[in-house]
């Protein structure tokens, strides 16, 4: 009786062993798939920050639509140890915490006229006012990569 009872206490351990080590197989796929997927949205994030600022340099992008872009850009990179962009990217950043708040889309064409040409003066204002800035900000984000922001 103990031979027996010996027996299945070992198939059970061979059993729950087998089965640690198919979840452990598991883990190792998804997270090799995990860091693939992170690695191909770093790619995509900074290919599309780079095709911005060339827009934006050649003047194919206003700087408020580019700056809005770019920081939102900046912002949903996945790294785990992330620059301070804001202190990288002073001109990109100033005008986007200056011109986020203002309507747009929906929001813009329920504004009057009087309100669009105000915030349309508003913004202009601060685009000239930041214009040298961003366009430095621009040139460095033409090359950008994860290792030299």
């Amino acid at each position: 009786m103990s031979t027996l009872i010996l027996v299945s206490m070992l198939i059970i351990v061979l059993l729950l062993a087998f089965y640690a080590g198919n979840l452990l197989y598991k883990l190792r796929v998804q997270t090799r798939i995990n860091r693939q997927r992170t690695t191909e949205r770093i790619e995509t994030i900074v290919q599309s920050i780079k095709t911005i600022a060339s827009a934006m340099s050649q003047q194919q992008c206003n700087m408020s639509e580019g700056c809005i872009r770019l920081y939102r850009l900046l912002e949903t990179l996945p790294l785990k140890e992330r620059p301070d962009f804001g202190s990288i990217y002073v001109g990109v950043y100033s005008l986007y915490s200056d011109v986020n708040g203002l309507a747009s889309h929906e929001k813009r064409k329920e504004l009057s006229s009087h309100e669009r040409h105000v915030q349309d003066t508003f913004r202009e204002e601060k685009e000239a006012a930041l214009e040298s800035v961003i366009l430095q900000d621009v040139n460095k984000l033409k090359s950008f990569s994860i290792e030299s922001p």
